[in-house]
């Protein structure tokens, strides 16, 4: 029994969804997005999308939810968008920008200059006293987490001093080290 799955999803003004052939289309003022479905009915009325599985059998019930949270995801990225923010510490990181490419200083003998995708929008704060900040920002939730876990795995957080690339925040676990 889906829950989320039997939730009618509201379409907010500015939106619009067209389901042909299995391809559910989402347009909104931030951008368009597809996405293929199997084994669901993608019905729209009445400013609603509704999602209804064909059978009982335990593959129709996983798929129901997932396509209903899918399709939520994209009606609130093409609406309002989606951020995430990363959070470089340790000291002498740093992170710039100009456009979407991505320099960042993160400690070792070079620069890592990452070419963000066109949809990723990238910002980058430095302020004094602070840890350097990187914000993005997208349409695509899917895309948008695959960019920042790249950004991340560069550097991740040490359990120790928590030095490395965090999200703004995240809660990580610390060890205590040595006892003297």
């Amino acid at each position: 029994m889906s829950r989320i799955g039997k939730n009618p999803i509201a379409i907010p003004s500015g939106v619009t969804v067209d389901v042909k052939d299995g391809v559910i289309t989402v347009k909104g003022k931030k951008g368009e997005l597809t996405q293929d479905f199997t084994d669901v009915t993608v019905k729209v009325e009445e400013g609603q999308v509704i999602v209804e599985r064909s059978s009982d059998n335990k593959n129709d019930r996983s798929k129901h939810g997932l396509y209903r949270a899918l399709i939520n995801n994209m009606i609130i990225g093409v609406s309002e968008g989606f951020t995430k923010s990363l959070e470089l510490v340790g000291v002498g990181y740093r992170a710039s920008n100009q456009g979407n490419k991505l320099d960042i200083a993160l400690g070792f003998s070079h620069n890592i200059v990452l070419d963000v995708v066109s949809e990723v929008t990238v910002e980058t704060v430095s302020e004094k006293g602070k840890n350097p900040i990187i914000k993005l920002s997208s349409h695509d939730k899917q895309l948008l987490g695959q960019v920042a876990a790249k950004i991340r795995s560069f550097r991740k957080p040490e359990p120790y001093k928590g030095k490395g690339v965090k999200f703004v925040g995240e809660e990580l676990r610390r060890k205590a080290g040595k006892s003297a």
